[in-house]
């Protein structure tokens, strides 16, 4: 798999999250499917803020087990203290087999998140409307339109339109602030991503 991205994931990470989470990448298999909506049986059903518009059908759905990353920065409310900023997810792409299929990062940096296959195809998400809690102590729901000039490469990410994060468990900030600037913490989550094509 290309390593050449921008703010890639450590080189050891992903051998050592795939040994370390089989058991959690079962269960998170083994859960109830989303309920689905719309014409698209594979959609799931989500807040209207995060639908794809019409036009687009899921292409691909991957399950995600992982860490969203976050780095201390100077707090702007307190000269002297310290604030979690988020910085990337890492995280291993699972089918609904429980096969590897791919891995989830920061492109460049945490705004540009990008999904690459096993095969080489990759596409960046940029979010354009705020994400939706629905579940309380687990990051976002989102919705991510494709950067067209970064979806590459022949495969299971070829032509995506659109991204939608859900069934997130996890992933948020620690409650307790940092204390020294450049600290790290690593909080453990999974969720599921649909990928979007435009119908022809």
């Amino acid at each position: 798999m290309k390593s050449s991205q921008t703010g890639s994931a450590q080189s050891g990470f992903f051998p050592t999250i795939i040994s370390a989470l089989p058991a959690v990448a079962l269960l998170l298999l083994a859960a109830p499917a989303p309920m689905r909506a719309g014409t698209d049986n594979r959609a799931p059903e989500v807040p209207a803020s995060l639908a794809v518009p019409d036009g687009n059908k899921v292409s691909f759905h991957a399950y995600a087990v992982g860490v969203q990353i976050y780095t201390a920065t100077s707090s702007a409310t307190s000269p002297t203290g310290f604030a979690w900023t988020f910085t990337g997810p890492e995280a291993v792409l699972f089918d609904a087999d429980g096969n590897v299929v791919g891995m989830h990062y920061a492109f460049a940096g945490p705004t540009r998140p990008a999904w690459e296959s096993e095969s080489g195809s990759r596409v960046v998400g940029a979010r354009s409307v705020p994400g939706v809690t629905v579940t309380a102590g687990a990051i976002p729901w989102l919705i991510l339109s494709a950067v067209e000039a970064n979806t590459i490469g022949p495969g299971i990410f070829e032509r995506t339109t659109f991204i939608q994060r859900v069934n997130t468990t996890g992933g948020v900030a620690p409650a307790a602030a940092p204390t020294a600037l450049g600290q790290e913490a690593r909080v453990p989550y999974t969720a599921e991503y649909f990928f979007y094509r435009a119908e022809k």
